[in-house]
């Protein structure tokens, strides 16, 4: 009998690259793109019917997606608007530093008329403050965003006034705000009228005169 030679070993096959991972599905997934939508749909019916009258269908249509992929989200109109509210909290807004009091106000005053300047803004805004009187939830979430972080600024701007000698430690930031900001939001968005060349100027004026005298 023939001897034949023994066969060689099989190789194992080399290693190929490895498998692409499946991106999540479902509930998974949010995209970026999908949630900014939403929420400007959300800003733009709020504008329009209001609160009360705002839904989640009319939020998806306005959107382009489904409502799926609202809810996905968030489990009501409410939590949408509360998630919404402290998206535009002004906890990251700076405290001015422009080296004076009166720089500083009138820096202040600067950035809150352009938000109130904002026609989305001056719509929602009284609408949300109307349905903070009849929701805990919400007046806590517009407090949050529309008072904490203005008062954050105001204590900054008082702080530095005193360093600097310009006020007395007894200074108080709610007065600052008071002097400041219950001007604007009357003169924009309860009267509706625009802010004339040189208003800022005197309002920064007349808060700097109040907090010195205050």
């Amino acid at each position: 009998m023939t001897n034949e030679p023994a066969a060689a070993p099989t190789a194992a096959p080399a290693p190929g690259p490895a498998p692409a991972r499946r991106a999540p599905a479902g509930a998974a997934v949010l995209r970026e793109d999908v949630t900014e939508a939403i929420r400007a749909a959300v800003l733009a019916e709020l504008a329009e019917s209001g609160f009360a009258r705002m839904s989640i269908e009319g939020i998806a249509r306005r959107a382009g997606v489904g409502k799926t992929a609202v809810y996905r989200r968030w489990k009501s109109k409410l939590h949408l608007v509360l998630d919404l509210i402290g998206v535009f909290a002004a906890d990251g807004l700076p405290v001015p530093a422009t080296g004076s009091l009166y720089g500083d106000v009138r820096a202040l005053l600067e950035v809150m008329t352009h938000v109130l300047r904002h026609p989305v803004a001056s719509a929602v805004i009284p609408d949300l403050l109307v349905e903070s009187a009849r929701n805990p939830e919400i007046a806590d979430a517009v407090r949050g965003a529309l008072l904490d972080g203005q008062r954050r600024l105001a204590e900054g701007i008082v702080a530095e006034a005193v360093a600097r000698g310009e006020l007395e430690d007894t200074a108080s930031p709610e007065r600052a705000l008071d002097l400041a900001i219950g001007p604007l939001y009357w003169r924009q968005v309860v009267v509706g009228d625009a802010v004339p060349a040189g208003y800022l100027d005197q309002l920064a004026r007349s808060v700097v005169a109040g907090l010195k005298t205050g």
